[in-house]
């Protein structure tokens, strides 16, 4: 039982090694590209979730000045 959990873990760790060899990775321009469109998107995303923060806090404090809250 432990010498066959052995064999599946080292046959595990062989193809995860083969799989790693196909990869193609980015290289230093690509990589400080995508970084750069993330930052934009977090900035992008930031900033939309703020802006709707805003109005719907003016709209709430809107309906509660309404009802004399």
């Amino acid at each position: 039982m432990a010498i066959e959990k052995i064999r599946e873990t080292r046959t595990f760790i062989e193809e995860s090694w083969e799989e790693l060899q196909k990869v193609t990775w980015p290289d230093y321009e690509q990589l400080k590209n995508a970084t750069i469109v993330v930052i934009i998107f977090c900035i992008l995303i930031s900033a939309m979730i703020w802006a709707m923060d805003n109005v719907i806090r003016v709209l709430i404090d809107m309906i509660m000045g309404a009802f004399g809250a």
